[in-house]
């Protein structure tokens, strides 16, 4: 589907993809079929519309937690080096930058490079500004974050407070942008304007390919490979090392130039397409750049076909084939040792859409039991559309199908029923806030802070000797599940549908 960037604002998942964030009706095989890629047409299209399957979505009546699209925005914004982040809203919506600056040196710090707080500041808009508009304080923090930092471009995350005011935020950018000299790069990011956080993903990679990608390169790096990416290890480097290629990564711990240059790149590739959908798809669209398509780079198939493709689109599939034979030879004796430690072990996982679909895929290789899955959200479809990329399916198709399969957006009281229904031996999870739940259901968890950790082949070996380390950790979560309690009442805790509430609601 065509990506517009003529306009200021990204359109959201909802409409453009067909994002839902709550449904329960079974397998992963089931929604597999109801979605947008080759296995499943149209899918069951269940509202207005064609721009994406419409599923049938679940509707709780209220939230118990959640994040939204600023938040995204914030984080990323926030984390580009020679950059700076004006966030422009109450002081209230930075209260996770905290979290944010923690995230970042941590990145930093895998990273192998010098640890340091990111920068952004806060408009602080007030009840005054509320009535009077805020376009006056939003150009002088501008002008004061240039002072101070001195930065290579400016970024502005809007808030739901600058959307229900109406500030011309556009024309306040570019009346600064004149006068500085630096790119002011406006991200319209309104936590209402989207149900799920992901669209913020969307958002700031609009404003990047809008304002900072060079148009019409002087040249192109024939051995560059955009790679977008998350906090996390840099394992890419080393592995397109392998091939005589370059890793450009991005855009999280970039620099504007390596923003700038994603034009001249041969390729763009990722680990995760919820992530990267939309800026490798409008690359290959506005700016020529070839986005990779295969299934993500989790298990042995996957990785297998991610690293060819990419091969092939760079014209180094003779060094792809050798690095795969070296890599296997070296890993498949430790995964063999792995499996008979692993055997009979039942584990779930609960994070983002296509993330889970690989963490899946690396467990099942490991010879774990997988009965069930939480995702936050579902894309129906990518941008690109293509089916190479149709990550659930792969699942599916690649390691049979799961037989509890949900979408949910991170819901503690759901969550409770969710366990209950499979009583897995741990859980796997990228949020945190999800861990304290499954100890006092006397279950381990393991967080994923680190995106890259179960990827590719070492990824498999990485996840193995986690899952063991976890393990030794039985005890300690039995004893917690013996003197604790669930904040739920007698009734919720006896109910078996997580979704009871929601479907009370429709009848």
């Amino acid at each position: 589907m065509a990506i517009n960037l003529r306009t200021a604002v990204v359109e959201n998942r909802e409409q453009r993809l067909g994002t839902i964030i709550g449904w329960d009706e079974g397998s992963a095989s089931l929604l597999a079929e109801q979605s947008e890629f080759s296995r499943g047409g149209c899918g069951s299209k269940c509202g207005p519309g064609s721009k994406g399957a419409r599923i049938c979505e679940l509707q709780s009546p209220f939230t118990q937690g959640g994040s939204c699209s600023e938040q995204v925005v914030q984080a990323l914004g926030s984390s580009i080096l020679d950059a700076v982040l004006v966030q422009h809203s109450p002081i209230g919506c930075a209260a996770n930058m905290a979290s944010n600056n923690a995230n970042f040196r941590n990145a930093l710090n895998r990273l192998g490079r010098p640890v340091r707080n990111n920068t952004a500041v806060s408009t602080n808009l007030t009840e005054r500004d509320m009535v009077y508009g805020g376009v006056d304080k939003l150009q002088a923090a501008i002008r004061e974050a240039y002072r101070r930092h001195q930065p290579k471009a400016v970024f502005i995350a809007t808030s739901c407070a600058t959307g229900i005011i109406g500030d011309d935020v556009e024309t306040a950018a570019r009346e600064v942008e004149e006068e500085i000299g630096i790119p002011v790069i406006p991200v319209f990011c309104e936590g209402f304007k989207s149900k799920h956080w992901s669209t913020g993903f969307d958002a700031i990679q609009h404003g990047i390919l809008r304002k900072l990608v060079r148009r019409n390169p002087e040249r192109k790096q024939k051995d560059l490979v955009n790679v977008v990416i998350l906090p996390g290890s840099d394992v890419y480097t080393p592995m397109l090392a392998e091939l005589g290629l370059r890793a450009n990564l991005v855009v999280n711990q970039a620099t504007v130039e390596q923003l700038q240059q994603m034009s001249e790149a041969a390729a763009s590739v990722t680990f995760c397409y919820t992530l990267a959908s939309y800026i490798t798809a409008a690359l290959e669209q506005e700016f020529g750049v070839p986005e990779v398509k295969a299934p993500q780079p989790y298990g042995f198939s996957g990785t297998d076909a991610w690293l060819r493709a990419l091969g092939k689109v760079t014209d180094r599939e003779a060094a792809v084939e050798a690095y795969i034979a070296r890599e296997k030879a070296r890993v498949t004796p430790i995964i063999e040792d792995l499996r008979r430690q692993l055997a009979g072990l039942r584990g779930y996982v609960a994070m983002g859409a296509s993330f889970a679909h690989g963490v899946v895929v690396v467990l099942r290789e490991l010879g774990i039991e997988v009965p069930g899955t939480l995702v936050f959200h579902h894309d129906p479809t990518y941008d690109s559309g293509s089916p190479e990329r149709d990550t659930l399916g792969h699942l599916v198709d690649a390691t049979g199908d799961v037989d509890t399969f949900t979408v949910g957006v991170r819901q503690h009281y759901q969550f409770y029923n969710l366990l209950q229904r499979v009583n897995p031996d741990f859980v796997v999870i990228r949020h945190g806030g999800l861990s304290p739940l499954a100890s006092r259901l006397g279950m381990p968890s393991l967080q994923l802070g680190d995106s890259s950790f179960a990827l590719g082949y070492q990824g498999i070996v990485n996840l193995g000797y986690e899952i063991l380390t976890a393990l030794q950790h039985r005890k300690f979560h039995e004893d917690l599940k013996a003197h604790s309690s669930l904040p739920y009442r007698e009734s919720w805790l006896a109910e078996k549908d997580p979704f009871a509430l929601a479907r009370a609601a429709t009848e």
